[in-house]
Order: C-alpha cells, then structure tokens, then sequence
C-alpha cells in the first residue's frame, strides 16, 4: 500500500497509540452488548433456546460481511475505511435493545456482527501495517487493548444494569460516546491507500489458499478460548463439585490471564518469533489442558484454565500478523482467517457440549488440549515474511524488531 510517504519515529508512535484506542473503542461495544443480554432477552420475550439462535447471528453476520471490507479498504483507503466501519459497529449497538420480538432481534445482531466483522478486519489490516513500518510487534498488545475495551464497557454495563437502566438508554448513550472517541482515535492511524495499479479484490471470496493453514491455527486458538470461557465454569460445578463462586473464578482466571499475556506478548515475539512464541504458548496450553482434565483438584484445574489463556493469548493476534503478510491484499487475507476463527468461536461451544452429552465433560476438555498441542505442532505456519520498502520478501522467522 502507498500513503504517507515520510514516517518520522514520532508519527509512528501517535499511529500506534491511536490503533491501540480503535482497538480499545471496539472492544468496548462488545462489553456494553454483553452484559445486557439478560434485559434484551426479557425485552424480546425470548426463552433460553430462541435466545441461543439468536446469538448466533452476529457470527453469521460477520463470516458474510468480512469479505467485503478489502474490497472497501481498497476503495477508500485504510483511515476512510476505518472511519466509516468503526463508526457503523458503535452505532449498531443501539438495534439489539430495540428489537421487540426473536424476528427483528435476529436481525439486529446480523447487522450488528456485520458491521462488527468488517470493522476487525479493517482495525486488524491497518495494525498489521503500523507494526511493519514500526519494525516492531505490536499486534498483541492490540488486541491486549481490546481486552481492555471489553473489560470497560462490560463494567459500565454492570454499572447499568445494577442500577436498572433501560438498555435502550444505556446503549444509545454508550453507542453515541464511542463512536466520538472511535472518530477522534482514527485521526491518528497511518492513511494508507493501495497502489493505483492494484486490483481491487472481489466483493466475495473464499479464504485465499495461502491463510487456510494459518486460520487452521487461529481455530485451533478460538476454539479452545470459547470452550474455556463457555464451559470452565461448569466444569468446575459439575466436574469437581465446587461452590458458584469458586466455579465462576476460574472464568476470570482464564479472561485475565489471556489479557495480561496480550498486553505483554509484543516483547516475547520481539524476543523470540512468532513461531516460539506460539510454540511455547502451545505448550502452556496443553500443560493446562492436562492438568484440567488428570488432576481432579479444583485448584489445579484453575491454574490450568490460567494456562490455557496465557498459552493461546497471542495466537490469534499472530495469525492475523501473519496472514497480513502472506499475499499482496492483507485486508483479504485477514478477512479470510477472520472468518475460520469467527466460524471456531460459533461452534465450539455447542461442540464442547455436544461431546459431553456423549461422553463426559473430560472429554471435552481432552479435545480441547489436543487443539493446544496442534499448536505446537502447526507454529510454522505463522513463520513471519516481512516485506520492507525497496527489499524482496523474506522468508523467516526473525524477532519482529529484526527487519531489512
């Protein structure tokens, strides 16, 4: 992609905290939205099943909308096209708590994961080229920051609900503040635009041949994070006989382990490459993966549910690092491992069920740590290939710092 022409050391680090707010903004909504299902539900008059299918449309939405977003990076440049989605997924937190019924709900979520799909894979395209330019890995503590976003906006919304809040008010208010703070945060990222030369990618395609491994590997990632975040819970409850309390602190042990290891992975790739890094987180994973299901202790179980998240953390962020390098559209590629891990984190959680009803919840959880040591064993394919301006691509697993 062509742009801005001069990166002076300073701009890039405005570019880089500016991405990392976009991230942050995003994020956001995503927690503003989940912690008031419970008066969507009771607004729609949804029981748990209808509520189940309607839950699935986001990730629907998404996996149909992300192709879409090289095609409209490439038409209005990256700032543009950032500005415009980012602005589209904040605004769309308003419909779901509009919705009076399962029909028009279904269809505020397909808009809502729609606009949510092109937005990432815009977000995430513009990141990867900020960490190029800055020789540096960054791509980690991105999505450390939408971690972060996340953990904010689902505090405000308990703050909300507490204190019995419409969430028609509360998303309009929400939806209305980050999409100005979205809008002041993208003046800052890098206005990239592709080359006059460059062909426009389709308005839908497949996932290109050269991100299907490395989705592969993000699926590996997600579906283990969906199962442990879904499942970890009940597992202790129902496993290991503990109390509600103690069953839902194994929740937050795996969220704050995967957002701590995000915030600070950038220094491990750095050091070490992606494909150690996610080697070694494999390894992590799988230890924890073991421990979950071998060691019958509630606190060992905790430590391995903090495991899993520390080990699979920087995985996805790697993923989308890699397939942004791996051909000449990094928002097409994006948008095509996007849509593999989107599609793990809709299934996992009914697969882990599923599995369970027809064996034991163990074994559900044996899945999961085989997924971790495919890690281990698939990390190669995000081996990093670095383009630099006037160089030839290379094909290496280099530090990220360590650039031609």
């Amino acid at each position: 992609m062509t742009g801005e022409t001069l990166f002076s050391p300073a701009r890039l680090r405005r570019a880089r905290f500016a991405i990392a707010a976009v991230f942050c903004v995003h994020g956001a909504v995503t927690g503003s939205f989940a912690t008031r299902i419970p008066w969507i539900q009771e607004h729609a008059g949804l029981g748990a099943g209808t509520l189940g299918l309607a839950l699935a449309f986001p990730a629907l939405g998404a996996a149909l909308a992300m192709p879409l977003a090289g095609r409209i990076n490439h038409r209005f440049g990256a700032r543009a096209a950032l500005r415009g989605l980012l602005a589209l997924w904040t605004l769309s937190l308003i419909l779901p708590s509009l919705a009076p019924n399962l029909a028009t709900l279904c269809l505020a979520l397909l808009v809502y994961g729609a606009t949510a799909g092109m937005s990432d894979v815009a977000m995430n395209a513009l990141g990867v080229e900020t960490e190029d330019r800055l020789g540096r890995s960054i791509m980690s503590s991105l999505h450390g920051m939408w971690s972060v976003g996340a953990l904010l906006g689902s505090a405000a919304g308990t703050v909300a609900a507490h204190a019995g809040a419409d969430a028609r008010l509360h998303h309009l208010t929400a939806a209305l503040s980050l999409t100005a703070a979205g809008l002041i945060a993208v003046r800052g990222v890098l206005d990239l635009r592709s080359d006059a030369e460059e062909q426009a990618p389709p308005h839908f395609a497949l996932p290109p041949k050269s991100t299907l491994l490395i989705g592969a590997i993000g699926f590996c990632a997600v579906f283990a994070e969906g199962a442990s975040l879904d499942w970890s819970a009940v597992y202790l409850r129902d496993v290991l006989d503990t109390d509600a309390g103690l069953a839902a602190a194994s929740t937050t042990a795996f969220a704050l382990t995967m957002a701590v290891a995000r915030l600070a992975g950038d220094r491990a790739v750095d050091r070490f490459g992606a494909v150690r890094t996610v080697r070694a987180g494999g390894v992590l994973a799988t230890a924890g993966g073991l421990l979950v299901v071998t060691v019958r202790q509630p606190a060992a179980a905790l430590a391995g549910f903090g495991l899993i998240g520390l080990g699979i953390a920087v995985v996805v962020p790697l993923a989308f690092a890699a397939a942004g390098r791996s051909g000449p559209a990094p928002a097409q590629a994006i948008a095509g491992v996007a849509t593999i891990t989107y599609t793990s984190g809709l299934i996992a959680p009914s697969a882990i069920g599923a599995v369970a009803d027809a064996t034991s919840l163990v074994m559900s959880f044996g899945l999961v740590t085989l997924l971790a040591f495919a890690l281990v064993a698939g990390a190669a394919v995000l081996r990093q290939k670095p383009v630099a301006a006037g160089s030839a691509p290379a094909d290496r697993d280099e530090p990220a710092g360590i650039r031609p």
